[in-house]
């Protein structure tokens, strides 16, 4: 394994904020009025389903387009807005595509160096290979990037998107090729490169687990618009809407109606706060809220469905009074199956309650 350099890139990051912005492909509105402050060397996920507008914003922000309203800065320089506009390489913006965008003529060490034109050829080089020893590939600084793995490939793209030391780091879907089980490695030696780093950090993702894991914070977006905004943990124990719950976690819908403050349901009653009396409601209970226990107690219920996941097993539970079987993920109830009774139990701390809307 090559030795890490001792030296260690560092980006001079930069203050990013949006106001206002909007821009739209035709009749079809992709940003909707995006207010955003990104601190220095904070990293922020975009988080969303595919057509949401985070990639359109992402570009908005690399200047590849140009909003149809508003402005972007750059710490104090306007780089986009009604009269202003720098083009992306003035921005002092590293990109890494989604598809790692390598040069495939071009040598491992030549496509970092590729960014470095204003320096003499060797100090680019030296500088080059400096970036592929940090990410632990210099003794592939020869090779071409077909002969490198998709986890090889994503690291020399990161290569040469800091070895310019961008104030700004943006990062579109950057994982999303990989399988599994390299996901999770190449997440995190990428998370710990751009900390070293010291970059502004701007990563698109689909994928919840991915967003909480790497963000700071957690830009949730819907049809063009930021609903909700903050740390992993405000964003999955405190969603601003059921669509916003279902989105961090697999959950069950449990539908009753406000009483006393408390919505009622057939596994029991919980507290609902800010609705009002006999308000059609529903409780969102996350999988492992519930606990299964000896018949006669709790509510009534009976295992249609078991599945192995390793170290979870999967149950699906009917509930009289309850449309749809309850998904459950536990750990040590072994030796129940299909066509057991079972005890219902809640863990209230798993469950949170909104007002009924449409699917």
């Amino acid at each position: 394994m090559d030795d890490v350099p001792t030296r260690t890139p560092i980006s001079l990051a930069s203050r990013l904020i949006l106001e206002g912005v909007h821009h739209s492909y035709g009749t079809t509105a992709a940003a909707k009025g995006i207010d955003l402050v990104i601190e220095p060397g904070e990293i922020v996920c975009l988080l969303g389903p595919s057509g949401c507008g985070k990639t359109t914003l992402l570009r908005l922000i690399a200047g590849i387009e140009r909003p149809s309203a508003g402005r972007i800065l750059l710490d104090r320089r306007v780089v986009a807005g009604p009269d202003q506009f720098v083009p992306p390489e003035k921005r002092h913006i590293g990109l890494v595509f989604q598809d790692y965008a390598l040069f495939p003529h071009l040598t491992n060490l030549d496509n970092v160096a590729f960014g470095l034109k204003a320096l003499p050829r060797a100090e680019a080089l030296a500088e080059a290979r400096r970036a592929l020893e940090r990410m632990r590939l210099g003794r592939y600084a020869g090779d071409y990037p077909h002969a490198l793995s998709g986890g090889e490939q994503q690291r020399v793209a990161l290569a040469r998107a800091l070895v310019t030391r961008p104030g700004i780091l943006l990062m579109d879907e950057p994982f999303s090729g990989l399988d599994s089980r390299l996901r999770g490695s190449v997440r995190a030696e990428t998370l710990d490169v751009v900390r070293d780093a010291g970059a502004t950090c701007v990563i698109v993702t689909h994928d919840p687990e991915e967003a909480m894991r790497m963000g700071d914070r957690i830009a949730l977006m819907r049809a063009g618009r930021i609903v909700q905004l903050g740390t992993p943990v405000a964003l999955y124990r405190e969603p601003i809407d059921l669509p916003a719950a279902r989105f961090f976690c697999e959950i069950n819908e449990v539908a009753g109606r406000v009483a006393g403050g408390r919505l009622e349901t057939p596994l029991g009653s919980f507290a609902a706060p800010g609705l009002g009396e006999g308000t059609p409601a529903v409780a969102a209970i996350r999988p492992q809220g519930v606990e299964l226990r000896a018949p006669g107690s709790g509510a009534a219920g009976r295992v249609v469905e078991h599945r192995f996941l390793g170290e979870l097993d999967l149950y699906e539970v009917v509930v009289a009074g309850i449309d749809r079987p309850l998904i459950v993920r536990r750990r040590g109830t072994a030796g129940l199956g299909a066509g057991q009774n079972v005890g219902v139990h809640i863990d209230i701390a798993e469950v949170l309650v909104f007002a009924a809307t449409g699917p």
